[in-house]
């Protein structure tokens, strides 16, 4: 996440660290390198881009962490009419702290008579309950509250995500958490300004008048990933609630620990009992109970394009509305005029962050050729200087990937990369000999046909390709079954609009990666998704209009 500003003694603090590791004065550094100040970003995921500092890539050092402390105050449960209980089988599952691949609590596992009690609790609470019969203001104010409390508990909350995911905890505490914070509060503002119109009918319908109604679908089933948890649960819960709707949440086994918390404080800022219902589990068993349930009214999923092409089969039983956030592979055109060390570190950004481990990950790196070898030369000496380490130190950039499974699949990706003829340039390898860490990995004399060019790696593998032609490259970036997201690095105004509205990609960056305003519709083309998160768009699913005839006796002209 882009962190505030460097400033006063955290400047000279990184000089001086820099400096050691270099083995040179501050002057002498200083002379090679500047350290700007950049103001923070409000709505970004990434880091600001800085300066690589020099770091010899070792196993990481682990700090201490109570695992016991840390789950005993979250609880651990399922979520179901406003009260955290056990699931009916007693079923439970392990979760792993990632930077040692040991598990270190259990999590109730929902089962399908879980989610079905989880699904009759929200049914109940919507068709009965106070909740979608508030005024959109009450609803506000008790968002406004659970935004306010979610921002008095950022560190443990914070500390929950990191511990689960293995982000670093800058990144969990300077993005994660107060993105999450500000999504449910700008949908908080919109809770009462969600309304219908009246509508004068022509004169083939004789003296009528017609008032179209916006209301709340019902039941909303939402499923959320291992990524991004707490935030993703913010993209989902805030236009639900504010809409009126009443949610099921499945979220992901691997990171389950801060949405049960947000659950708690949402109770705590006055959500009334079964209004939202958090069931913990797999994809396979709560999951496609979700996503088949008869009581739930729509389906909002982020995770896999694979994932995302079953739940629509199963919701098509029913002609039941999804959403769908998926999978891409997102092209960064980097084009000759491009200030080169700004873009090398721009590029490293788009794909590194958050471990690659990030749906809009810039892993398809095109730098034309007049500046390819240079670029290569400056993009691997960023990675190998990419400090990997343990999530709870503040000098880390990357933690480890979440989860075993990542993890092989990852370094198997990397594997058959070598091997279809790209050049490994640096890393491929795990790091150490404990948790998940993998070494960034940089290879270059990637083909579009190469399997870490045409699939979706999530991980820390940045695939530089060579182009020639605005056209070519154009053509290239859209040859891909995804439309997620893309990025330009260019000052040519000329080629930066030729990119950007030819791109077919639901956001593009120019200059920058990873930024998002949630008043911004966010979604992708092709098969990175149905619908738009974000913004007044993301509303229109999550209600639905109804129109009311009622005829008029003597209806009053106008004058004149």
């Amino acid at each position: 996440m882009r962190q505030a500003a460097i400033t006063g003694s955290r400047v000279f603090a990184q000089v001086n660290r820099a400096c050691a590791a270099a083995d040179v004065t501050p002057a002498a550094y200083s002379s090679t390198r500047v350290f700007r100040p950049r103001a923070p970003a409000a709505h970004t995921f990434s880091r600001a881009f800085r300066p690589a500092v020099v770091a010899a890539a070792a196993a990481p050092q682990l700090k201490d962490i109570d695992h016991s402390d840390i789950a005993s105050k979250v609880k651990r449960q399922l979520l179901i009419n406003g009260k955290f209980v056990d699931a009916i089988g007693g079923e439970t599952f392990g979760t792993e702290d990632p930077r040692t691949g040991e598990i270190y609590t259990q999590v109730a596992e929902a089962q399908e008579a879980d989610v079905d009690a989880a699904v009759k609790a929200a049914r109940m609470a919507f068709d009965h309950g106070p909740w979608p019969r508030m005024t959109g203001r009450e609803r506000g104010a008790i968002l406004y509250k659970f935004a306010d409390l979610m921002e008095q508990n950022t560190h443990e909350l914070a500390i929950l995500e990191s511990l689960d995911n293995g982000k670093p905890l800058s990144a969990s505490k300077g993005g994660d958490v107060p993105l999450s914070v500000e999504h449910i509060r700008y949908y908080a503002g919109w809770a009462d300004k969600i309304h219908g119109s009246i509508v004068p009918c022509g004169p083939a319908s004789g003296p009528m008048m017609a008032t179209v109604y916006r209301e709340p679908l019902g039941v909303v089933g939402q499923i959320i990933p291992w990524n991004f948890p707490i935030l993703m649960a913010a993209w989902k819960l805030g236009p639900a609630l504010a809409a009126g709707n009443c949610v099921v949440m499945k979220v992901a086994e691997q990171t389950p620990l801060s949405a049960l918390r947000v659950g708690e404080l949402a109770l705590e800022a006055g959500l009334p009992a079964g209004v939202l219902n958090i069931v913990p589990g797999s994809g396979e068993v709560a999951g496609a109970a979700v996503a088949k349930h008869a009581g739930i009214d729509k389906v909002a999923f982020t995770g896999s394009t694979e994932v995302g092409k079953l739940i629509m089969k199963q919701a098509a039983e029913r002609i039941k509305p999804v959403t769908l956030e998926l999978g891409g592979k997102s092209p960064c055109i980097i084009c000759p005029d491009a200030d080169i060390d700004h873009a090398v570190e721009g590029a490293h950004d788009a794909l590194f962050f958050n471990m690659g481990q990030c749906c809009t990950a810039g892993s398809r790196t095109f730098v034309h050729e007049d500046i390819y070898d240079e670029f290569v030369k400056k993009a691997v000496q960023r990675a190998k200087n990419r400090k990997v380490g343990d999530p709870f130190d503040d000098d880390t950039e990357q933690g480890p990937q979440v989860s075993k499974e990542q993890f092989d699949k990852i370094l198997d990706m990397c594997k058959q990369g070598e091997e279809q003829g790209a050049k490994l340039e640096c890393g491929g390898k795990r790091l150490g000999d404990k948790g998940y860490y993998i070494e960034p990995t940089v290879f270059s004399n990637v083909q579009d046909d190469n399997i870490i060019a045409t699939d979706e790696i999530f991980g820390p593998v940045q695939s530089i390709l060579k182009w020639k032609t605005v056209e070519e490259v154009l053509e290239r970036a859209n040859k891909s079954e995804y439309g997620l997201a893309a990025g330009i690095f260019s000052k040519d105004v000329d080629t930066i609009n030729a990119l950007s509205r030819g791109l077919q990609s639901g956001t593009v960056w120019v200059n920058t990666w990873n930024q998002f305003d949630a008043a911004v519709p966010f979604g992708g083309y092709k098969l990175s998704g149905i619908g738009r998160e974000h913004g007044e768009e993301v509303l229109s699913h999550y209600t639905q209009t109804k129109a009311v005839y009622m005829p008029l006796q003597d209806p009053v002209k106008w004058r004149g």
